[in-house]
């Protein structure tokens, strides 16, 4: 059997069809969605990405407490409000056109969008041939992000305007910490989401856009 066309080690049991080669389970697996843009026909990406998902959401369960929420809720600064804000814009349309959307798709969206702000990549493509995003609501939320400046009445200097990629990271996070406690666990249910929808409602019927609501 030949060896694995990345690692030169294992023997390559599994043919990957985003590559054109065979790779052994190892790298399969280390490289999937992450340094592959794997297509959906894939059967190794089908068999294991809900588990994948669900592993992410653990762990993430594990990284984030109540005491987090109540030591350090930067939705209090009303500068980080407004880039909490710009970042469920996206969510909040997204959910409101496609029905099936679920919390658990939120979670994936942000965690996506955190992953490349941290790596300062661009979507990850097929060798040869230019790809569409992994995750579209996760490129959607990256580049409102992305783009986001603090808006005021009061003239700020550009660098107070702006927002760091700790910030931006941080405000992920955050957001995904209020998905986690409206979810309560049933990522597969729509709590999160429904709460969102319930206060971009709210907001349509405040007359300055600035006076937000953004307790999550």
């Amino acid at each position: 059997m030949a060896k694995c066309a990345k690692c030169q080690k294992r023997k390559a049991k599994r043919f990957c069809i985003a590559l054109g080669k065979s790779l052994c389970s190892l790298c399969c697996g280390l490289l999937r969605e992450k340094e592959i843009y794997c297509p959906p026909i894939c059967s190794f990406l089908v068999q294991h990405k809900p588990y994948q998902e669900d592993r992410m959401i653990e762990k993430r369960q594990k990284e984030v407490t109540a005491r987090e929420l109540a030591e350090e809720d930067i939705l209090k600064d009303e500068r980080m409000a407004w880039l909490a804000f710009q970042a469920e814009i996206p969510i909040n349309t997204w959910a409101a056109q496609k029905g099936t959307t679920r919390d658990r798709d939120v979670l994936l969206a942000l965690k996506y969008a955190k992953d490349k702000l941290a790596k300062g990549t661009g979507p990850l493509i097929l060798p040869e041939k230019r790809g569409g995003p992994l995750n579209e609501l996760g490129e959607e939320i990256f580049r409102r992000i992305e783009g986001c400046r603090y808006e005021r009445r009061v003239i700020l200097p550009d660098s107070q305007a702006g927002y760091s990629r700790e910030e931006k990271i941080k405000c992920l996070d955050r957001l995904m910490l209020a998905v986690h406690d409206w979810s309560q666990g049933n990522f597969d249910g729509r709590a999160y989401l429904d709460k969102l929808a319930d206060r971009f409602s709210r907001l349509q019927k405040i007359s300055d856009p600035h006076k937000i609501i953004t307790r999550s």
